[in-house]
Order: structure tokens, then sequence, then C-alpha cells
């Protein structure tokens, strides 16, 4: 009898269990519609509304933030009630449901509350979504199902920004500035792959747990003094890994500073997503053979070394190579962090592990896009990439204590 088949025995297992494919195509139909946006709301608000890069800064921050709390809420609660599905739905709905608002805005104000309304659905549904993936596969594949959901959602990324590129192109081509109705365009056009993830979902989706009420109840923890002390001390090294990795709206006013164009910026920005849809599963499945920790460690320098580089960029060349290298560093960690958090946190806390994780990346998001805004108008914008590079090699120290005998336990 097969777990993961429900019982049954096919002629042919397939390679991963439904949700992970569920959940790795509304990935990537989500990422399809909101890459074609994403880096675009920077450029909209500097050159058409006119915004300030702190205050960009905040906006993010803000967004980021609301995400972070409602993540550690909705993964908490998918743990207590035992239905991960629905929440997971929601949260995807609700960011289709806002983009009209954010397609008519025509203040930083209406872009402010568009952005939260977003982010407030990411939050809902994240740690859902990466709880049924971890529940749905042994703990020996881990790695390799998170990387192959990351490959999907950057693929999504990729086809999202051609798209983009493609519509700019058309409406535009080689200005410099973006324009509010080619925006407005793009924002219209990406509801589409949305809806269709929410389709997808609330008819693939199946739930995975089968505990009683009772049950759940008495297992679901939200405090982090009920977790593994390992947890809590990689959960800290994320912390302050992400106090410097400000949002990357300042990679792309950086190129733009660097004399980029719309259309080449978006190239840029395909070639990173590029690098990380090619590499996130074989980093993945690295992991499952080396070590979470090791791979984890090696993306948080490489990440030092590119932020490094970014900071004495002088010319678009550079920023692209340097574009490119960077997907490397998300490839090596999404899918590792995602797979030590359920290594380290028993089923029953799994949502709750994923709220923390979630949670803490996205407090984090609001001081480190401020600190980034605030050096970057105060000093330049190398400082904010100097602090980035020297907040990883702090978070290197701190996960270089986490000790793990096997990095694929149950």
């Amino acid at each position: 009898m097969n777990a993961e088949t429900g019982g049954k025995a096919p002629l042919s297992l397939p390679r991963y269990p439904r949700n992970v494919y569920v959940t790795t195509f509304a990935s990537l139909l989500t990422d399809i519609s909101s890459e074609m946006v994403v880096y675009l709301v920077p450029l909209f608000l500097s050159g058409v509304l006119k915004t300030s890069t702190p205050l960009i800064g905040l906006i993010e921050g803000v967004a980021e933030t609301t995400a972070a709390l409602t993540k550690l809420a909705s993964g908490y609660l998918s743990d207590r009630i035992g239905n991960r599905k629905w929440l997971t739905v929601t949260g995807y709905s609700l960011s289709l449901a806002v983009k009209p608002f954010l397609a008519t805005a025509a203040s930083w104000s209406a872009v402010f509350g568009a952005r939260f309304v977003d982010r407030l659905g990411k939050g809902i549904r994240t740690a859902p979504r990466d709880a049924i993936i971890a529940d749905s596969i042994s703990a020996e594949r881990r790695g390799d199902a998170f990387g192959f959901q990351r490959a999907g959602d950057t693929l999504g990324a990729f086809i999202g920004l051609a798209l983009a590129i493609v519509v700019v192109y058309w409406s535009q081509q080689g200005s410099f500035e973006l324009t509010g109705a080619t925006f407005t365009t793009i924002v219209w056009l990406s509801m589409i792959p949305a809806a269709a993830a929410v389709v997808l979902l609330a008819w693939g989706l199946q739930e995975r747990r089968k505990e009683s009420v009772g049950a759940r109840q008495s297992q679901a923890r939200l405090s982090l003094a009920a977790f593994d002390p390992r947890f809590r001390l990689a959960l800290a090294s994320v912390a302050i890994f992400t106090l410097g990795n400000s949002a990357d709206a300042f990679i792309v006013l950086l190129a733009q500073d660097r004399g980029a164009s719309v259309l080449t910026t978006l190239l840029m920005v395909l070639l990173f997503n590029g690098v990380y849809t090619v590499f996130a599963q074989p980093f993945g499945k690295l992991s499952d053979r080396i070590g979470r920790r090791r791979v984890i460690l090696a993306g948080w320098s490489f990440y030092a070394l590119v932020y490094l580089g970014f900071a004495l960029s002088s010319t678009v060349w550079q920023i692209a190579l340097l574009w490119a290298l960077y997907g490397l560093y998300y490839a090596m960690t999404e899918g590792a962090v995602k797979s030590l958090v359920a290594d380290l946190v028993p089923g029953a806390q799994r949502g709750a592990g994923y709220g923390w994780l979630n949670g803490v990346i996205g407090l984090m998001a609001l001081p480190a896009s401020l600190i980034a805004g605030l050096l970057w108008q105060a000093i330049a914008p190398s400082a904010a990439f100097v602090f980035g590079a020297a907040m990883a090699g702090a978070a290197i120290a701190l996960m270089m204590q986490v000790r793990l005998t096997d990095s694929r336990q149950p």
C-alpha cells in the first residue's frame, strides 16, 4: 500500500502526488499574473505618480508586513481547523479581486491600498499551501518537491514578464519611462491567469490530514516556545538575513538609475527568472542529498557577493549579469529553507511553522525596505546593497550554529 496514493496500486505512479502538481501549476498561473505587474509597480510609482523612493520603500514594506502577520495567523488556523485547502483558495481569490483597483489607481495611496489587500491574500494562502506540499510527500523528497514548486512558480514569472515585455514593446517600445496606459493594460490582462489559478485550486486540491478535531486542537501550537530550539535558531538567522534583503524593487530602481529603459529592465528580470527556473529543482534535490543547511549557507554567501557586485556596478550590462546570478541565490535557498522547516517541525504544527517562517520574513521586510530607502537617499544607492551583504554575513554566522543530525528528518 502506498500512502501517497491513498492505498491504491496503479500501474505507474506519478512522479509527485496530486497536490504537488496542483499547487505548482496554480503557482505558475499566479506568477504569470503577478510578475506581469510587480516589477512595474515601482516604475509606475516613481515615473507616473512621482512618488519618492522612501515612500516606495514604505509601501512595499507595509504590504509585506501585512502578509507576514496574516501568514502566521493563517498557518496556525490551518493546523487548528485541519482545512488547508480553502484557506489557500481564499488567499488566491483575494489577490484576484483586488486587481481592478490597482488597474484604476491614480495616486500612491490607491496603489498602497491595492498592494495591502494583495499581500493580505498572499498571507492567507502561503503557509497552508506550503504545509499541504509538506504533508503530501515523504521527508526524503521534500527538497525535490519544493524545488519543483519553486521552478513552476518561477517559470510563471518568466512567462508573465515575457508577456509584459511584449505589451511594453508594442505600446511604447524604447521609451525610458513607463506610461500609465501601459501599466493599466498589463494589470487588466494579468487577471486572466489569476482567475485560472483559483479555479484549478478549488477543483484539484485535496486535503491530506485525517486527525479528529480534538487531536488537531490539542497538537496545534502557535507559541515559539513549543517548537524545536533548532527551528527557533534557524528562524532567527532568517530574520537577520531578511533585514538586509530589501524589496527587489530597489534593483529595478538601480537598473533605471544606471540608464536602463523599461524594456531593458524587464528583459533583465526575465533573465533572472530564467536562471531561477532552471536551477530551482536541481538545488532542491541537492538539499535532499547533502543537507539543507549546506545549500542555504552556500546560497546566502552567493547573495552577499552579488549584492556587493550591485553596490560596485556602474553600467547596465553589469546590472544584467548580476541580476542573472541573483537567480542562483533564489534557486539555492527558497526550496531548501522551506524543506528545513518541514524537517524540524512535526506535521501537527507545520502550518504554524510555515506561518512563523513566512511571518518573520514579512515582518523584517518593512524595516529592510525602509532602511534601504533611507540609505539610498541619504548616502547612495550602493549603501543599500552593502548593508544587505553585511546582514547576510551575520545570518551565515548564526545559521552555522544550527546543528542537524539528518536534514531529512520526518
